[in-house]
């Protein structure tokens, strides 16, 4: 079936795309961008959007590695406690006396 009519895209090249992509590097996230890089192509009108993103779902290795998943809630979790308490900033009557001299 022809995903994408602009490109010349079809199901059959997306799943082979993804499947050699998990293939050469099992923990790379596979994105739409990096189907149509790896088919040597670019989205044009992005009509077909919905549907190139339905067939890579469809695609049992488009998952991301185990290892890889929750990253983003435990670097979230790990850098509360490195919040500064007071503001950065320089207070204004700081930074106006600094440029007028005194």
């Amino acid at each position: 079936m022809i995903v994408c009519h602009c490109q010349n895209i079809s199901d059959h090249d997306i799943n082979a795309a993804i499947d050699w992509m998990r293939a050469s590097d099992d923990m790379a996230i596979i994105t739409p961008g990096k189907v149509y890089r790896a088919l040597g192509k670019a989205a044009d009108c992005g009509g077909c959007m919905s549907l190139f993103l339905s067939t890579m779902r469809s695609n049992n290795n488009l998952e991301v590695p185990m290892h890889l998943r929750n990253l983003r809630s435990a670097a979230t979790q790990e850098n509360q406690h490195e919040r500064r308490q007071e503001s950065y900033r320089v207070p204004q009557r700081r930074a106006a006396q600094r440029i007028d001299g005194s």
